[in-house]
């Protein structure tokens, strides 16, 4: 398929925006390591459903701006992110879709600027208001002598040299190891990231598959390495160092809920789930547990048997929870 690519101004930076359809204006945002591209089931069917439909490059991948500092990659400034190009497609309001990153990036937008957006829905990673520390210091209590993946990146350079040696090795090791199939693995072999220790390299341990997942083909996984090789990794890498410059800037998100009607979806086997303590028995038990954060959350399911690319695994069920939603708002 051949799609609309446009470069906006957005914030001071250039956004690589893929935009298809007429209609009101949704915005779907990735996460890590992902793309624009990461929506390429979403991005007809939203369109042909009567929207305009923008996907775009995080700031720090793919075709968009790559600013070096890491302060460049603050919530903050992702936010803003999100409003100009809202701003640059001549929009008043948009209707938000985040995955992974891309859900904090869409539930703290629509808690910052809630007249400019109209509806939310994330994907993988729920809203949690500002905490009283900082995630970065939770995840060190929690994960004391242990590996954990979000630390490990916190060192500058550290993670890029291991990445960026090579691209293919990395992705593929990554979006493997956590969608349905890897997760099942690690689980019917007792894998444990953490166990590895806190002085071991992201890479050891993972898993290899021989094969490709039924989600993904060697041309769609060679255009992201292509992405990916081209971008380097210190872009998506500053945003995990950027979660302490988050817990001092967003004073006012303190115990702050969506106000917008929203929706949340994720993987029953996705990993986010668990690393958050958060192992959710049904999508009654989710929507019970996450509901206190919002005042209008409409939908909160979990997608049986999913891991965590989850728009990418599951296309048409996600499209379906999608349209769902857009429906009652």
């Amino acid at each position: 398929m051949l799609w609309n690519s446009r470069t906006l101004n957005a914030n001071g930076i250039e956004i690589k925006a893929v935009i298809e359809g007429e209609g009101p204006l949704i915005v779907l945002v990735h996460g890590c390591p992902e793309s624009w591209f990461s929506w390429r089931h979403q991005i007809p069917v939203l369109a042909d459903t009567g929207y305009t439909v923008t996907a775009i490059d995080v700031r720090g991948y793919g075709g968009s701006s790559k600013p070096h500092p890491i302060d460049s990659y603050s919530m903050r400034e992702l936010t803003k992110d999100v409003i100009g190009v809202i701003d640059a497609l001549a929009f008043d309001k948009a209707i938000l879709v985040g995955h992974d990153w891309g859900g904090p990036i869409v539930w703290n937008t629509a808690a910052l600027y809630e007249e400019r957006i109209s509806a939310v829905l994330g994907l993988s990673v729920p809203f949690f208001p500002r905490g009283k520390i900082s995630t970065i210091d939770l995840f060190k209590k929690i994960y004391e002598g242990k590996f954990f993946y979000q630390l490990y990146f916190q060192e500058e350079g550290v993670a890029e040299k291991e990445f960026e040696a090579n691209i293919k090795k990395y992705l593929e090791l990554t979006y493997f190891s956590i969608d349905a199939r890897g997760m099942k693995y690690q689980k019917e072999n007792a894998i444990n990231a953490s166990l590895k220790g806190p002085d071991a390299n992201y890479l050891d341990g993972i898993p290899v598959f021989k094969t490709y997942p039924n989600w993904i083909n060697k041309e769609e996984m060679d255009y992201l390495i292509g992405e990916f090789q081209r971008s380097g990794m210190r872009g998506p890498l500053n945003r995990y160092r950027a979660q302490q410059i988050d817990f001092e800037e967003l004073l006012e998100l303190t115990g702050k809920k969506i106000k917008q009607p929203a929706a949340f979806l994720t993987g029953s086997i996705d990993p986010v789930n668990f690393f958050t303590g958060s192992n959710y028995k049904s999508s009654d038990d989710l929507k019970s547990r996450i509901e206190k954060n919002y005042e209008h959350l409409i939908y909160a399911e979990l997608l049986e048997d999913t891991g965590h690319w989850i728009q990418q695994e599951k296309p048409k069920e996600v499209n379906e929870f999608i349209l769902k939603f857009l429906s009652q708002i």
